[in-house]
């Protein structure tokens, strides 16, 4: 064990203070008010702005400057939804435009007769978790899970039962490779940050989380047995059109090839292009790569011209035009009936992404009224496991702000200075890079866009997002741990 131990001046308490008043208050407003979550996560944002004892100035844009701090935490709430907006508005949109259009077309179901076919009926749900957690290391959790959603729609339309363990079975895994392999952009920061070849943590990164996968696995067929959660409708497609399509003659729907099209296109894409991406980044360590399409010159140009066409934006576009043009194809629909019809998920993707961007406005709040350095001091002069604390400060800061790529870049950059200036860790430093990643996922709630993302698409209650997808994440948290604990000890070099 790895002891550190220096004395440090008494940290300040009032930034827990403020996380746990916004806590309790969000928890207040969306279970006890039943207030919308949009409303309820805007209100916490703007309390601990205002609660918090004063902004870097440095941080913030330049108009806010020299502005009162009342003001200052008005303005910071709304800039950071409006950024965070940007980021997934586009994603999120042409996302929900391909899941219609696939169950719509019947392409869906396609794709769920031909896994019924493989894999049997009893082990479906254990084929999605499988090749869940390959399809996924290189995609955004958010896009990968919006993805693979209509899957699981029409595999419990087809199967009559178990919509829950289906839903389940997309997050197993998503979760483990975001947090642990790049191109992911929280491990690949901290693969910088904490000075790790970055072959070395895809490669860990990929087996660590086999296990955690397969403990969240067992959890969640555990939990479908505990609970029930009905399909229930959402806008754009009825629950009985659903079924109409589910009942059409095999012959009738579109082919294989044409049915995975738009998800698997976008996927290969978006994953060459992160791929390249990490190429052109570390080009010593992949120079026999570089060297076999002519040199770093001509890798270079292709790589721009991947990073274009893979870039998730045009990579769902593309996706999104090949599932219209399905649609278009066996509904013999024009464009703008096909337009009319995608208008309702246009509806239910905007309040995902008001109520995500809400919710990334309350993690910049709770960054800037100090959580993340006052966790920072209270954990300093104290003798702890340096694998046990890298997983406990990543949690906590994950917990606070929601964002778990967040809690990653935050965490490596604290625990960097740690272990690299002491006497030596008795064990490989790729332990903390993984203690960090699987304390990054534990226990996602209503700040975290995850959340939302799991909960409002699949069209699950927050009571029933907390006993499901908080759980199973949690569970990988804590599996992980154990795991980079007793690894830490067998195999520590």
């Amino acid at each position: 064990m790895h002891l550190l131990a220096s004395v440090n001046p008494q940290p300040d308490l009032w930034p827990f203070a403020v996380l746990g008043i916004s806590v309790v208050l969000i928890v207040f407003l969306i279970t006890v008010l039943r207030l919308h979550a949009f409303f309820a996560l805007v209100l916490a944002a703007l309390t601990a702005g205002v609660l918090a004892k004063g902004f870097d100035q440095q941080a913030i844009p330049a108009v806010l400057k020299g502005k009162g701090h009342w003001l200052q935490a008005i303005e910071l709430t709304t800039y950071e939804l409006g950024s965070t907006a940007g980021r997934i508005a586009v994603v999120i949109g042409l996302a929900s435009v391909i899941s219609l259009c696939l169950m719509e077309s019947g392409a869906a179901d396609k794709v769920v007769r031909w896994f019924l076919r493989l894999f049997g009926q009893k082990r479906a749900g254990a084929a999605i978790a499988s090749s869940g957690y390959l399809i996924s290391i290189p995609i955004f959790f958010d896009t990968y899970f919006m993805l693979l959603l209509p899957l699981a729609r029409a595999m419990s339309l087809r199967t009559g039962k178990d919509y829950l363990l289906y839903v389940l079975a997309i997050c197993c895994g998503g979760v483990v490779t975001h947090s642990l392999c790049a191109p992911h952009p929280g491990p690949l920061a901290m693969a910088e940050t904490l000075k790790l070849d970055l072959g070395v943590t895809i490669i860990a990164g990929i087996l660590a989380g086999i296990l955690p996968t397969a403990a969240s696995w067992c959890t969640a067929k555990w939990l479908n047995r505990r609970f029930h959660v009905p399909m229930r409708e959402t806008p754009g497609t009825s629950i009985s059109d659903l079924k109409q399509i589910i009942e059409q003659d095999e012959g009738a729907l579109p082919s294989l090839s044409l049915s995975i099209a738009p998800v698997l296109l976008p996927i290969i894409l978006m994953s060459t292009a992160s791929f390249c991406d990490a190429i052109v980044k570390n080009q010593q360590t992949f120079a026999g790569i570089v060297s076999l399409f002519g040199g770093p010159e001509l890798f270079g140009r292709l790589a721009r011209a991947v990073e274009f066409i893979g870039n998730r934006n045009i990579a769902l576009l593309i996706g999104a035009v090949i599932a219209m043009a399905v649609l278009m194809r066996q509904k013999k629909l024009s464009v703008a009936e096909v337009c009319r019809k995608i208008g309702p998920s246009f509806e239910t993707a905007g309040v995902i992404i008001l109520i995500t961007s809400a919710g990334g406005a309350f993690g910049l709040m709770l960054k800037n009224a100090g959580v993340g350095e006052a966790i920072k001091q209270t954990v300093a002069g104290n003798q702890v496991n340096l694998i046990l604390l890298a997983w406990l400060v990543a949690a906590v800061i994950r917990v606070a702000q929601g964002s778990a790529t967040v809690a990653m870049l935050t965490t490596a950059a604290m625990m960097y200075p740690i272990i690299s200036s002491g006497p030596g860790l008795p064990y490989h430093p790729i332990y903390i890079f993984m203690a960090i990643g699987f304390g990054a996922m534990t226990l996602s709630w209503m700040n975290d866009s995850g959340f939302w993302v799991v909960g409002r698409l699949s069209g699950f209650t927050e009571q029933e997002t907390l006993r499901s997808w908080t759980v199973i994440v949690t569970v990988n948290s804590l599996v992980g741990l154990a795991e980079c604990l007793v690894l830490s000890k067998l195999l520590p070099f």
